[in-house]
Formats: C-alpha cells, sequence, structure tokens
C-alpha cells in the first residue's frame, strides 16, 4: 500500500464511533485521500479507552497494556505509505507523538499461595518449565504480528500460519495443548491458562495459540505508553485529524442506512460507512430484527482509585491473582453465576510513574459474568474479592481502605455500549474464531458499502488485534475504492 491516492476521486466515508477501531479506520481512510466524518456519541475519544479525573489523578479505563509493539509500528508505517509522496519519512511517528515504555516484567501471577513472576526467575521451581515453554514459543512475535495486521487466509500469510500451528499438531484448544505438557507444572500451566479471559471465554474455547502468548509476551515485552494507554485513541485522532478527517464527538448516531448517517442534528451523505460499533448497536441502528441469542464472553468489575499512600515498596506495577480452581470459574462464567473466586488483575501506578499524577493509582479488575447488574464496593462478592486480593499481594488490608477517591464500572455500564448484559467481547465466538485465524465479517454481499472494525470483529486480542483488523479492512477497502 505505497501509492498515493492524490489523482483518484475521494469518496465521503462517514465513520461510526471514536474508539481504537474507528479512529484507525479514519486516519488510513482520510490518508488515502477520502473525504471522511468520524461521529462518536460520547463526549470523548476512545470508546472504553477512556479518561478519567479522580481526586485530580489521571486515571484510564480499558486495556492497562500493550502487546504486540510492532503492530502498531506497522500502523505508522502504513500511514506513512499511503501519503508518500506528499509526507517525509516517519511522519507519522511524530505526528502520533507516542512513547512506549517496557514494563520489566509481563506481571507477578499469584495461585494458591505460589508467586511468580513472568519471565519466570532463576532459582524458582518453574524455572526450567518456563524457559523451556519460553524457548519453544518466545520467538512467535513476528509470527502472530504478521496473522494480527493481515488476512490470515492471504498466501502470504501461510508460512506464519504453519509455523505457528507446527506447535500445536492435533491439540487445537488451549487446553489440550497445555494438559499434553506433561513436563509442565500445574501452577505454571493454570497461570498461562488463565490468559484466555482476556478473550472473555475459557481455554477449552480458544485456539491453542493463546498458551503461546505469555512466552511472546515475556520475549517482546508489555508496555505502556507515556502518560497511560488512553495516549493511544488520542495519538489516532491527531493521525486521523492531520490526514484531513472531521471528528464529531457528543452526536450519538440514530439510524442507519445506504447512502446516509442521520443524529440528532445532521443527516450525512456516505458512499461508504465503516462501523466501529458493537454489532448490537449497528444492528439497532440499520432496523435489523434481534440476532439469535447466543452464549455471551464475560464481563468484569473494574475498580478505579487514587490511593493515599503509595503501596509497599516492590509492588508489582501488574499483579494477576487467580482463582483456587480456575475450571470451577469458567463454569460459573459460562453458566453466568457469579464466581467463588474470580481471577483478578491489580494495576498499580506510583506517583510521576506512567502517569503525571502526584499520588499513586491503582485499577482492581475483576472478572465477572455477564449478568447486567450493578456492583460496588459494597457488594458482599465484591467485597469478599477486594480482600482476597488485597492478601494475596500482601497488602495488611484491603486496598479499598486506602482509597481517596474511585470509580466503579461494572457489567450495567459496559451494558450501555450494547453488549448483551455488559460482556466485553459480545457473543462469544466457534472455536476457529477465536483468535487472528477467522476470517471476520468486515463486509458483506448484503451491504458492500457497510464495512466493520472494532472488538467486536475481532474479539479478545485486545489493542493489537482491534489495531491490525481495522488495518486488514481498510487494506481492502481502499483497494476496493482504488479500483477502476
Amino acid at each position: 500500500m505505497t501509492r498515493s491516492r492524490l489523482n483518484t476521486s475521494p469518496r465521503r466515508i462517514v465513520v461510526l464511533g471514536a474508539g481504537i477501531g474507528g479512529l484507525t479506520a479514519a486516519a488510513l481512510l482520510a490518508r488515502a485521500g477520502h473525504s471522511v466524518t468520524v461521529l462518536e456519541g460520547s463526549d470523548w475519544i476512545g470508546g472504553k479507552s477512556r479518561r478519567l479525573e479522580i481526586d485530580g489523578q489521571r486515571v484510564d479505563t480499558g486495556p492497562a497494556l500493550v502487546t504486540f509493539p510492532r503492530v502498531w509500528e506497522e500502523l505508522l508505517a502504513r500511514y506513512d505509505a499511503l501519503g508518500a509522496r506528499r509526507s517525509a519519512p516517519s511522519e507519522a511517528a511524530a505526528v502520533a507523538g507516542v512513547t512506549l515504555h517496557r514494563l520489566p516484567e509481563v506481571g507477578r501471577y499469584f495461585y494458591r499461595g505460589e508467586a511468580a513472576t513472568l519471565p519466570v526467575p532463576a532459582g524458582h521451581p518453574w524455572y526450567a518449565a518456563w524457559t523451556r515453554f519460553e524457548r519453544e514459543h518466545g520467538g512467535l512475535g513476528p509470527q502472530l504480528t504478521s496473522m494480527l495486521t493481515a488476512d490470515p487466509l492471504d498466501p502470504a500469510s501461510l508460512p506464519a500460519v504453519r509455523s505457528v500451528f507446527r506447535l500445536y499438531g492435533t491439540r487445537l484448544t488451549t487446553r489440550s495443548f497445555l494438559d499434553g505438557l506433561s513436563w509442565m507444572p500445574d501452577g505454571l500451566r493454570e497461570v498461562i491458562a488463565i490468559h484466555t479471559l482476556n478473550a472473555g471465554v475459557s481455554p477449552r474455547q480458544t485456539l491453542a495459540l493463546y498458551a503461546s502468548m505469555p512466552a511472546i509476551m515475556a520475549r517482546d515485552g508489555v508496555w505502556v505508553p507515556e502518560g497511560g494507554v488512553n495516549e493511544l485513541p488520542l495519538a489516532l485522532h491527531r493521525l486521523a485529524v492531520h490526514a484531513g478527517a472531521n471528528v464529531h464527538t457528543g452526536e450519538p448516531v440514530t439510524s442507519v442506512t445506504k447512502g446516509f448517517v442521520t443524529t440528532a442534528s445532521a443527516t450525512y451523505p456516505a458512499d461508504v460507512i465503516v462501523s466501529g460499533l458493537d454489532s448490537v448497536v449497528l444492528d439497532g441502528l440499520l432496523g435489523a430484527p434481534p440476532a439469535r441469542a447466543r452464549p455471551r464472553s464475560c464481563s468484569g468489575v473494574a475498580i478505579y482509585a487514587a490511593l493515599e499512600t503509595p503501596l509497599p515498596e516492590g509492588t508489582a506495577t501488574h499483579s494477576v491473582v487467580l482463582p483456587d480452581d480456575p475450571a470451577a470459574l469458567h463454569r460459573s462464567l459460562d453458566t453466568g453465576l457469579v464466581p467463588e473466586q474470580t481471577m483478578a488483575f491489580l494495576n498499580y501506578y506510583r506517583p510521576h510513574e506512567v502517569y503525571p499524577n502526584d499520588r499513586a493509582t491503582v485499577a482492581v479488575l475483576l472478572t465477572a459474568p455477564a449478568d447486567g447488574r450493578h456492583y460496588d464496593l459494597d457488594s458482599p462478592w465484591v467485597a469478599r474479592e477486594v480482600a482476597r486480593v488485597s492478601a494475596a499481594v500482601g497488602l495488611d488490608r484491603p486496598i479499598s481502605e486506602l482509597f481517596r477517591d474511585h470509580v466503579v464500572f461494572d457489567p450495567q455500564y459496559f451494558g450501555g455500549w450494547g453488549s448483551a448484559d455488559g460482556a466485553l467481547y459480545g457473543a462469544t465466538h466457534p472455536l476457529w474464531q477465536s483468535g487472528p485465524f477467522h476470517r471476520p465479517g468486515y463486509t458483506s454481499r448484503a451491504r458492500p458499502w457497510l464495512w466493520r472494525v472494532g472488538a467486536s470483529v475481532h474479539p479478545g486480542g485486545g489493542i493489537p488485534a482491534v489495531l491490525g483488523g481495522a488495518m486488514t479492512a481498510m487494506h481492502k477497502l481502499i483497494g476496493r475504492l482504488d479500483a477502476p
């Protein structure tokens, strides 16, 4: 994608939603020379990646980490290539203005009284097994990056697909693959398997490639943008505006038809519409009948807070506390019941570490069923899990007692984005669609004027999957618009 569209006729394109997927699409389409308008119903940029101020401190919601940093680099390269005749090399990086900082570790994991960081350090009982696993899987970053940023059915992707599948053989699910590694300690196996909840489902419902993710993250690093993760959508916004896109916030869409997008205040003509909205929301705007009910991915209770005092020296930036019985957690989530114990994250930022804050801040993220309910700190399950997580990471009292101020997002809140009862990734997908190998429905023969990007198209892959999916979709769309 190196040619400029200066000599081709621009199309009118309306992008629905200023989340990461929508802004990526807008930046690339505008850079390719099209007339792009972005309509965002909220008054902020980033969708679920939102910036809050709590007790005067900056706190970002949504994804806490950036993995597969080469995906971000690929986006900047494609942006530059689309404007190759009218810009200097590396213009995108200068406009984006994002600096990624690598964290010293993937995270610290707590399971049944055991604690380990990834990468597992020498001297830990899991060290030998981890070293073997990381040696076999840690080098897959370039192949996974390739699959995240290109159509997996493209012949150019086949070498990467073959090299990845060669590791798994006939053991197709994360659970079956890990259970077949007889040399791996049970605790390390569960630490690796729990990562599938980043896709909202159990290790029995995801492809084996999810098992490789912790090793790849250990090799390639986990990263946080200077200033917080919300700097990424803000950078995408700068890229889109720099390329000529018009971005409107506080303008929710009320209907979508072929050729037009309508809001409360205006009607926008469109040759092409690109939606970054949840599929349920989009279907409602199209006037489509409700889709058949399907099993849902998990939801969450996300607690963001400013602290009275910093946590003890040595507290990890990123901690993961597993349940004692992961299988029981997966059964509860599958049936929509509150689990006895859940998988929890504790993301901790010291003053002036990543964020320009004078006080320490935390996010406590509890995996929850998609039940549409309201939860707060006084909800018995939340209080029990906060106390359990606090004890696991070595605190002498519940971390909530250290809060100066806080905000809680729950399944009821996430349900406002359109996913049934707050399912973070909407309905679950068949096994073969649980990773970058699936062929997402970017568009259809019935509505060739409508394209889709975002987390509902690429569930469970976090920021890299949303960026990569939008890049792949827009590569196809720009190619079609360029065709005679």
